[in-house]
């Protein structure tokens, strides 16, 4: 399905994708296995949990007929995401309009102020 905008909610265990302009959303769980990594641990390396290809390729496919995404989260995740489709999907990263940090909210903050950002970013480049 072909929309406009979709906002992207993730963080390293769930993606909620919310399109404006369909009701039916969706939800996509990580199934990695461990989910924070920490160097007290007495794991060597950065103490970040590596990052999930097949959730991100999840999360792509859902967004790859969209003109515009922008991705918010809490975290780390969302700059993963960004990365990680510039280096594997190309034409879905030059979508992405904006990496934004926001903490945990219910879905239709999400959507409130995603609907915000993408007024502004449409007043910016003088589209209605």
């Amino acid at each position: 399905m072909h929309t406009n905008h979709v906002v992207i909610w993730l963080d390293h265990q769930q993606a909620h994708i919310l399109f404006f302009d369909q009701e039916q959303n969706q939800f996509i769980r990580s199934n990695a296995k461990q989910a924070h990594l920490h160097h007290k641990a007495n794991v060597i390396g950065s103490g970040n949990a590596p990052e999930d290809r097949v959730f991100f390729d999840s999360i792509l496919a859902q967004v790859d007929d969209v003109k515009e995404i922008l991705l918010v989260g809490p975290g780390f995740a969302k700059g993963e995401l960004e990365k990680y489709a510039t280096e594997h999907h190309s034409a879905t990263a030059k979508k992405i309009v904006g990496v934004k940090t926001v903490d945990h909210p219910t879905d239709g903050q999400v959507l409130a102020y995603a609907k915000e950002y993408f007024k502004r970013i449409d007043r910016l480049k003088g589209d209605q």
